[in-house]
């Protein structure tokens, strides 16, 4: 008769339901209040309120800004994480340090600091100005504030990989003939892929729920500039909270399936780097 193995964590049913009743207490109860909420307009209201074109506008403009933001990420993101690793140069881990501040700043301060910064009389701005270039107020200044809260999300989920990546495959792809191009793109990328995703991915689904950050420097036009997690406020001020919800509710719904997708790419690329 074969014992049953036992658990490394003591009380391993106990934690269990601890935990199960932790995400039953913070996430679901939450989360289903919302969809209960929501479920007031009817399913038709529903409908006629999250296709109304004011909610579609701001859904297309906070999507496309994240992925616009996310992609731009990864490649800088990849680019900082590396120098990071391998470079050698003054100041580094005063560097390393500033990765992590805008996780710590409150997300007005970032959305203030910014605006400040891009505004056609701010510091950068103006000189953008001269070159016909508009920041603020405008869906390029919503990208750059996502670019700038999401960035560290994919630095220091690149920079753990990279740092145990051995410098010893490389050295094998170079004696066998393969240029740095090659190495980099057919060696060391594929093997960074599942922290790249994962980077992507957490620094999408921040861009999609920020609201601090961006509020300032959006310029909040309807149709134009305006993001849907701040149409959820502007309903939430006008006292509807069923519609608040039915947007929340789409908004969530969406970011799950964009989130869901990138992990089973991230899984297939785990099984593929694993074979």
């Amino acid at each position: 008769m074969k014992l049953r193995e036992k658990s490394v964590l003591p009380g391993f049913g106990l934690s269990l339901g601890f935990t199960v009743f932790y995400l039953s207490l913070i996430v679901l109860v939450p989360l289903s209040a919302l969809v209960f909420r929501s479920g007031e307009l009817g399913f038709s209201g529903f409908i006629e309120t999250i296709l109304h074109p004011r909610v579609l506008a701001s859904f297309k403009v906070t999507f496309a800004s994240a992925l616009t933001a996310a992609l731009v990420n990864v490649v800088f993101g990849v680019t900082v994480a590396w120098f990071l690793v391998r470079g050698r140069f003054p100041l580094k881990r005063v560097v390393d340090a500033l990765v992590d501040l805008p996780f710590a700043l409150p997300t007005a301060v970032s959305g203030i600091a910014l605006t400040a910064l891009f505004a056609p009389n701010g510091t950068l701005g103006s000189t953008l100005a001269k070159f016909g270039i508009k920041v603020a107020f405008t869906t390029t200044g919503i990208t750059v504030a996502m670019i700038f809260i999401g960035l560290p999300f994919v630095i220091r989920s690149v920079q753990p990989a990279l740092a145990d990546l051995s410098k010893e495959l490389e050295e094998a792809a170079l004696s066998l003939g393969a240029s740095k191009f090659q190495t980099l793109w057919r060696v060391v990328l594929p093997l960074l892929a599942p922290p790249i995703l994962s980077g992507f991915t957490l620094a999408f689904s921040r861009a999609l729920g920020e609201y601090g950050s961006v509020v300032f420097i959006a310029g909040n036009m309807p149709m134009k500039t305006e993001i849907a997690s701040l149409l959820i406020i502007t309903k939430l001020e006008q006292f509807d909270y069923a519609g608040a919800t039915a947007i929340a509710v789409a908004l969530l719904s969406l970011s799950l399936l964009a989130i869901l997708l990138v992990n089973l790419l991230q899984t297939r690329a785990t099984r593929y780097i694993g074979s």
